[in-house]
């Protein structure tokens, strides 16, 4: 017995209300599904809340956090050692996990008892809440990576049903759909990287994977394709399926479209689920990386870095704000990756580790803020796009706060959460890759810039005249605003690396002055321009977009990534692959299966004469036959 065993519940609860919600929400009244949602997902909350606390503060981690595993049952049994199980996993980074979804979550089943109410499928939208809740819970405390891949699959398949939630709506049917498709073509990567490291293994355990001590990696040292070992091509397999789910470069084009679900679903994506898994995967199976494929964890770190700088440029020319958002996510989750990348392992060495799963917890408080904040302002005007608002400040004043809030945190502006975390990644970057390093100091301006123009855009310049005079939200949204704007503020005080570390034993960090000082002054600088371009309403921001001309045009349009994916599917892959084995499948394999239908058919005409049932027609076969065998052997002989 852990003690620990009542973690179960945690996953199981959300489980429970997607199955009493989705069978029984038609038939009471759509409060009752909002609710009993909330007060689920309440309970899985407090004991997340109990389980960090007991984990990391109960005695248990004095010399090092060690996993536990509460519960694991073996589901199927494959071979002598490959067995799938299904079980739950406490370890530093699942426990973090945990807090991290069910306080998002929480929140934005609060959040939604306002924003939804009255919509059409309300009970079927907190069916769907759950059932996306109980899919990522499922998938960070998973004890085995195929655990992981069965409830990653249930996360792509939560996102499809809520970004299509308004299926009414063609541009949310193909948004679910896009994401559904791109994400599909990662997990396959993701899969054949799975099957590719079990065979050299033998486990899918993470008790075996991820200890550098485990002798299952012995045979891999042989093994390789193209002159690239297996346990690269199997790690980088393995990235593929995390960057797709994490919408990394070139399989981002489906995040921004993601935006067609509603607003509370965004910020549970963007923050807590679907996105940060693919980060989540990478950091469980960083021991593999480092250890067994540190070129796969150099293309991690160049993908995140590439990333982060393409998404903070584009987030730069948006105009509807929950694709700012969703842009600020990608350059986010860059970081992430990046810090990943560049991290070694144990202590010091580890800088990049803990400093990536640090962001990805400020992260989801402050995009979350955002995101509800996004949502508040929608709710208030009734249009996503900045050019529709301006002055808001004077009209939904805890909005303005908290968003403003969630802004100088993402810029970095200390002593709020965002400037801990992100001053942490700098350091192993610049310990790391001077290259890297720099990207990412130009990024810290760039998302400076951005947010403060999207904040100054709503909440300043011209009072738009509304038809209908904004207010503030109800308490159901507006308390997750405060709360998340807390959790923003104090976050970073966390003593991260006491408790998240790459290889769960506790190392001191202390503020790298010479890094996080320039860092601090070039979100400044972003604000600054922020501020001076868009604080009042001006002709300058057209007269400087005109003047990059081209560029700005197609910065504008994403660099036109969804156009050369419609293009290379439609004109190319639809023309030249689809078309040409549609028609040999239609003519070849099935004329062929025609043609022996037609064959037999013929031949059966023919011979049907030979089953008349007239017996004068069976004996003379039957003498016919005799007398040509007799003669037959007679010949013979």
């Amino acid at each position: 017995m852990t003690g620990f065993e009542y973690t179960i519940l945690i996953p199981l609860i959300p489980l429970a209300i997607f199955l009493i919600t989705g069978l029984l929400g038609m038939k009471w009244k759509p409060a009752v599904s909002g609710i009993l949602g909330t007060a689920g997902m309440g309970t899985s909350f407090l004991l997340s809340v109990i389980t960090a606390i007991s984990y990391f503060f109960g005695g248990h981690g004095e010399a090092g956090f060690s996993p536990i595993i509460p519960a694991n049952i073996t589901w199927l049994k494959l071979t002598e050692t490959l067995h799938i199980k299904m079980g739950v996993l406490l370890d530093p980074i699942s426990v973090m996990m945990l807090v991290v979804i069910t306080t998002v979550s929480f929140m934005v089943h609060i959040y939604s008892l306002g924003y939804m109410k009255g919509e059409k499928g309300f009970a079927r939208f907190y069916a769907f809440l759950s059932l996306f809740s109980f899919s990522m819970l499922g998938l960070v405390l998973a004890t085995n990576i195929f655990q992981m891949y069965i409830f990653w699959e249930l996360v792509g398949v939560s996102s499809f049903l809520l970004i299509g939630f308004y299926y009414e709506k063609p541009s949310a049917v193909a948004a679910s759909k896009k994401a559904f498709i791109v994400t599909r073509f990662a997990d396959l990567g993701f899969l054949i990287g799975i099957l590719i490291l079990s065979f050299i293994t033998g486990t899918f355990d993470f008790d075996q994977l991820t200890n550098p001590q485990a002798s299952v990696f012995g045979g891999a040292a042989s093994l390789g394709f193209m002159g690239i070992s297996a346990m690269t091509w199997a790690m980088v397999l393995i990235f593929i399926g995390g960057a797709g789910k994490s919408a990394m470069f070139p399989l981002h084009i489906w995040l921004p479209d993601a935006m067609e679900g509603p607003t509370p679903v965004s910020a549970l994506i963007h923050a807590a689920t679907m996105v940060v898994a693919g980060v989540f995967l990478v950091a469980r199976m960083f021991p593999v990386f480092h250890f067994q494929a540190p070129d796969a964890l150099e293309v991690v770190a160049w993908v995140g870095g590439f990333t982060s700088l393409f998404a903070a440029v584009i987030a730069i020319t948006q105009f509807d704000i929950k694709r700012v958002l969703a842009f600020s996510t990608l350059s986010q989750l860059g970081y992430m990756m990046l810090a990943l990348g560049v991290s070694g392992y144990g202590g010091e060495e580890g800088l990049g580790y803990m400093a990536s799963m640090f962001h990805l917890f400020t992260h989801a408080m402050f995009k979350a803020l955002l995101f509800l904040g996004a949502g508040s302002i929608i709710h208030a005007v009734h249009s996503n796009y900045m050019y529709d608002m301006g002055g808001l400040r004077k009209y939904m004043p805890i909005t303005h706060i908290t968003f403003l809030i969630a802004c100088l945190t993402i810029a970095g502006v200390p002593p709020l959460s965002g400037f801990f975390s992100k001053d942490e990644i700098l350091v192993a970057a610049f310990n790391h890759n001077k290259i890297l390093f720099g990207i990412e100091y130009l990024v810290a301006g760039l998302t400076a810039f951005y947010m403060f123009r999207l904040y100054f855009n709503v909440f300043w310049g011209k009072d738009r005249h509304y038809h209908h005079t904004p207010h503030e939200s109800p308490l159901t949204m507006s308390i997750p605003l405060m709360f998340l704007a807390v959790a923003s503020v104090f976050a970073g005080f966390l003593p991260f690396s006491e408790l998240v570390t790459s290889d769960a034993k506790p190392f001191e960090t202390e503020m790298h002055l010479m890094i996080a000082v320039p860092s601090v002054l070039i979100g400044l600088v972003g604000i600054f321009f922020a501020w001076l371009l868009y604080k009042k309403e001006s002709r300058v921001p057209d007269a400087i977009a005109a003047k990059f001309g081209i560029l700005y045009k197609a910065t504008y349009n994403k660099f036109y990534f969804d156009e050369i994916y419609l293009f290379v599917t439609k004109k190319i892959i639809f023309n030249y692959i689809s078309r040409p084995v549609a028609w040999f499948d239609r003519h070849i394999i099935d004329g062929f299966m025609v043609g022996i239908g037609l064959v037999t058919e013929k031949t059966s005409y023919l011979i049907k004469g030979m089953q008349s049932g007239q017996l004068q027609h069976y004996a003379f076969a039957f003498v016919a036959g005799t007398l040509a065998l007799v003669l037959s052997i007679l010949y013979f002989l």
